[in-house]
């Protein structure tokens, strides 16, 4: 029988102590509603006795959405903090007091300057208090990890017998590997089970050595019932176990585990941008299940082996967790697949082998020039390539922009070309960008919505190579458009041509 494992999500409390991250009000509600429509089990949703504004922030969110929701928020082993988590979160249909306190020789003996003795008191005084309040209450052996066995256990078994109803074990500081914590936790469970077999067994796993979701994991193997992470993996230093990867590895090895979650996993996509846009702050772009390139492929073998089935190189769908369909991104790396398979896509005819040799040789040219390759230079390419009669497969094509910002009026003017025609245009915006994507839009004639736009950097110094991404929204459907440039206005153009160029391919298509 498979075991439902527990998600709670801590990116409102542990999450927003990244340096930068701070979150006002509104934000916190917003992730919170999101968190909702993720079907999170438990939101952590702040530590309210730190600030007033902690506080509220953590009162509003019981009342938006604490009907459906379990709502917790952190607490020291002091009465103020336990009343302040009570007064904040009692709104909620299921509310949850969690209490933390270390048992680590390095916690009891410098930062509470106590004797083990007194310190367990401490908590097994805050648990009998805790539950004069609620019934539900999460006890958290701080820097679990780094104590020493015995008196862990010596704390498990008081503040269980005083009523907790949750252990949670964390690796406070990221200092366990996988075999030793998952060896932990099979003999807490084992001894837990014993005790009072109602308790629920909790991991909250910090990442400074890279193995976060690895201990998880090992932690859901060894008996642990219930999860700890945040979004994008945010939280203190190197962060905490990503909710993503801990839910999407429960997933894909869900027999290995012998066990599930009730995260609606097609909204978790949408959750990492949620959160990286209203932290401010990146998702790395190799980062598992969320990065920009998470089921991008460039590597021709690659290419190669997902065109046949895209089983060969995906363990688990894009769409899966709400990200757009595979991309395969051309470079030089890219093999004769891949590049044939844009080709066809397009409507030209691969079915002359030297011709396409001929054709696969200047791409690689090109793609040796440019790094990456997209559709519009491939549409150029082979028709420069072919003299054949374009017609309705024309894309666009930048030909030259000027854009002029001020905080008056900012004006763009540009001028496209499709195949023989050009075409020029110009229209002033809230900034030079908008102003340059409103002349695009009236020159192509095509109803389009900006849904997302990004820029990075892949270089440093004056030469820097801009990244530009962007996703737009035609008659329902979104279309992603990328470009690299040392100018980051032209990139912007192009990334927004690109995206163009795939709205136009669809239409073609559709046509046929």
């Amino acid at each position: 029988m498979k075991r439902k494992i527990m998600v709670f999500d801590t990116t409102l409390r542990d999450g927003e102590q990244v340096p930068g991250a701070k979150l006002n009000l509104h934000q916190k509600i917003e992730i919170a509603q999101q968190l909702k429509r993720l079907n999170v089990d438990i939101i952590e949703a702040g530590f309210p006795a730190s600030s007033a504004g902690d506080f509220q922030a953590v009162q509003e969110i019981a009342r938006s959405v604490g009907n459906s929701v379990s709502i917790t928020a952190l607490a020291r082993a002091v009465k103020s903090d336990i009343d302040a988590v009570y007064e904040s979160i009692k709104l909620a249909q299921n509310p949850l007091i969690h209490i933390v306190l270390g048992t680590s020789n390095i916690h009891v003996e410098k930062k509470f300057n106590r004797s083990k003795d007194a310190v367990l008191q401490m908590g097994v005084d805050a648990v009998k208090y805790a539950k004069t309040l609620l019934p539900q209450v999460q006890y958290s052996t701080e820097d679990a990890s780094r104590s020493d066995f015995e008196y862990l256990w010596e704390t498990i078994e008081a503040v269980v017998k005083a009523g907790a109803t949750m252990i949670n074990v964390p690796d406070t500081v990221g200092y366990a590997v996988p075999e030793e914590f998952g060896e932990l936790i099979r003999k807490i469970n084992e001894r837990l089970k014993n005790l009072d077999d109602r308790v629920i067994l909790s991991v909250h796993c910090h990442n400074d050595l890279g193995l976060a979701t690895a201990n998880t994991l090992s932690a859901i193997k060894n008996g642990a019932e219930k999860v700890e992470c945040t979004i994008n993996g945010l939280g203190e230093r190197a962060g905490n176990a990503s909710l993503e990867e801990v839910v999407m590895g429960l997933k894909v090895r869900e027999n290995y585990f012998n066990g599930y979650t009730d995260i609606n996993t097609t909204e978790l996509h949408r959750t990492s941008r949620l959160v990286s846009h209203l932290t401010g702050l990146d998702v790395q772009v190799n980062k598992a299940i969320t990065g920009e390139n998470a089921f991008a492929h460039s590597s021709g073998i690659h290419q190669d082996g997902l065109l046949k089935d895209k089983r060969v190189y995906e363990i688990m769908s894009p769409e899966e967790v709400g990200a757009d369909s595979m991309e395969l991104i051309l470079t030089a790396r890219s093999g004769r697949h891949a590049f044939k398979n844009t080709v066809e896509r397009m409507g030209f005819d691969t079915s002359d082998a030297d011709d396409f040799e001929q054709l696969f040789a200047k791409f690689l040219t090109l793609a040796d020039a440019k790094k990456e390759v997209y559709d519009h230079d491939v549409f150029y390419l082979v028709t420069n390539h072919r003299t054949v009669e374009q017609s309705s497969k024309q894309l666009y094509e930048l030909e030259s922009f000027q854009v002029v910002s001020n905080d008056q009026c900012p004006t763009a003017a540009v001028k496209l070309n499709k195949g023989s025609e050009s075409m020029k245009g110009s229209a002033v915006g809230d900034g030079p960008i908008d102003a340059l994507y409103s002349a695009i839009k009236t020159l192509v004639g095509l109803e389009i919505e900006l849904k997302d736009y990004k820029i990075n950097s892949l270089s440093r110094g004056k030469e820097a190579v801009g990244r530009v991404n962007i996703r737009i929204e035609h008659q329902g459907k979104i279309y992603s458009g990328r470009a690299m440039d040392t100018d980051i206005i032209k990139a912007s153009a192009n990334a927004f041509l690109n995206g163009i160029n795939g709205i136009l391919l669809d239409l073609v298509k559709d046509e046929k």
